[in-house]
This record gives C-alpha cells, structure tokens and sequence, in this order.
C-alpha cells in the first residue's frame, strides 16, 4: 500500500514538472511576440500607479519610524540638557552666594583694619523682626568679652546699633532701625546735627535740623560722637555712616526741617558684623546725675543718643 501511494506522488511530481517546463518553453517562444510585450507593458503600466502607491506608503512609513526614533532622541538629549542645565543653576547658585560671603567678609576685614577701634568680627545667628522690633542675636558674648552698650557697624562702616544684653556665647543687638532707638546724625557738608529715630521701614527721619541749613540731597550722615565737658561722651564713637539723605520738608512756620535719610545698609539682611570692643560711652570722669547707659530693668538701653553714665545713678 505504501508502494503505491509512493508511485503516485512521483508521478505527480513528474506531471508538474513537465507542466512548467512546458510552460516556460511556451514563454520564452512568445516573449519575444511584439503582442505579449505589448501586454507586458500595459500590465506594467496599469500596476504602476499601484506599486508607486505602495512605494510611498512604505518611505512614508520608514520616514515616520525616523521621525519617531529622532523625537525619541531629541528627547533623552533634551532631558539630558536640563538635567545638566538644573545642575549648572545649583552651582551657580552656591557659587554666588559663596562670592557674596566673601565680598562682605573682605568687606568687614577692610573695615576692621581702617578702624581705629578694636573689633570682634561676629555672625547674625538670629532675627527678630515683628512689627515693633529690629533686634538681631550674634554668635558672640560674654566668653568673648562682649558687655551691653557695645557699639556693632556693618560693612562700609555703617552704624548697625548696640548690644542690649549678652549671655555666655550670644548676644542681643537693638538695630538704628527699632523704634526706640535715637541716634544723634551729623549731615557731612555743613556739620548740622539732629536726631535720626528709627523706623522699622526706610527711610530714617532726622529731626529738629536747622532750617537755615541748606540740604544737600545725596550727602552723607554720620554719627555726631558729641562730647561735652567734664569726659561726657556719646554712646556711639564719631564717624560712623547712618546713611545719605534722600529728602527734606521744610514748614515756613517752623525754625527746623526735617531730614529723610536712606539706611547705609540693608538692616534686616546682615549676615556679618563687627563689635567695638574699645569704646566706653558715656561718663569717662566721675559720675554725675545722668541716666545710666545700662540696660534697665526692662533689658532695653537708653531711648537715645544723649550722654550717659557707665554705671547706675547715682543716689541724690
């Protein structure tokens, strides 16, 4: 059984074999016939629109597959670049803020080598800035030697304000710009003094100048550093910039003007300053009946730039 069914898959295979020869015989004899290259052609030329079609089709797609695999590219290069830009942006920034610590830090050491007092550099380890006060805490205090009074400038040798009361490794310092605190300016071109109150929003305002004093918009105000007879001083030293005025109000019915002045420094944003350790305000000489320069019982200093005394009051 399975001999036959052999022979006639043989013979099957032979019939198919003589067919396309036969086939191919008959195609090559009429391949040269003008009427089948005829019909060639015209096949040819009616499949054309068809194969074009189809070509398109397919370099459409291959053009979208690169279209693809370019955006996909783009976009692992694109995420690549901003990882990378949002790096530079955090290097920029830490070396920014490290050039501006080292602007003021240069800045403070120029001034401490032009002063004539002896200083103790110091950083503003705290704020307190409420609507009624501009005290700062540095990391300095009584283990460096620090006392209350003590006179604290920024950089430039701007006024910054003084130590209202130390512990072991901190202080307390009451700005020019708290509300209680008097500071007696000194504008630089005609010599004429009056008290600068602290404002909690620039600018400062000088007081009771008088009004036949010609201001001068732009110039500089020191500290007065008044010192009277009898070893009476000021409690800030003479020469330290409060700021430049920026304005003036004159009243005709008045004998004085009032002076606006633009802060030296930026008081709310200290990061660094210096402590006059050297300076004693006040009475140098024999205690007389002025207020002491202490603070008092409430921890707060003076209310202003007048003369005072080292120590307590003394009793009538």
């Amino acid at each position: 059984m399975s001999a036959l069914f052999a022979t006639r898959q043989a013979r099957r295979r032979a019939v198919t074999y003589v067919a396309l020869l036969a086939t191919s015989l008959v195609l090559m004899a009429t391949s040269a016939n003008p009427f089948v290259q005829d019909l060639q052609h015209g096949i040819a030329f009616g499949f054309k629109p068809i194969e074009q079609t189809i070509g398109s089709f397919a370099q459409d797609v291959r053009s979208i597959g690169g279209a693809f695999s370019d955006i996909n590219s783009i976009r692992i290069e694109n995420d690549a670049l901003r990882q990378e830009n949002d790096q530079l942006k955090v290097e920029k920034q830490v070396a920014d803020e490290l050039r501006q610590e080292n602007d003021q830090l240069t800045s403070l050491l120029q001034l401490r080598r032009g002063m004539t007092f002896n200083t103790l550099a110091a950083t503003v380890i705290a704020r307190d800035s409420s609507e009624a006060r501009r005290i700062i805490t540095i990391d300095r205090g009584s283990n460096d030697g620090l006392q209350p009074g003590y006179v604290v400038v920024a950089a430039g040798g701007a006024l910054a304000g003084r130590i209202s009361d130390v512990g072991p490794d901190f202080a307390h310092v009451v700005l020019i710009s708290d509300t209680s605190s008097i500071v007696i300016g000194q504008l630089l071109s005609s010599q004429a003094t009056g008290p600068v109150q602290g404002q909690l929003s620039q600018p400062f305002v000088m007081q009771n100048v008088d009004t036949t004093v010609a201001i001068q918009f732009g110039e500089e105000v020191f500290t007065a550093g008044i010192e009277l007879s009898g070893g009476i001083r000021s409690p800030y030293p003479k020469g330290l910039l409060i700021g430049t005025v920026i304005d003036a109000k004159h009243d005709p019915n008045e004998v004085v003007q009032t002076v606006f002045i633009d802060p030296a420094v930026n008081l709310d944003q200290l990061e660094y300053v210096l402590v006059i350790t050297d300076y004693q305000g006040g009475l140098t000489g024999p205690l007389g009946s002025l207020s002491p320069c202490l603070p008092g019982a409430s921890g707060a200093l003076p209310g202003s730039d007048q003369p005072c005394t080292e120590g307590p009051s003394p009793t009538p």
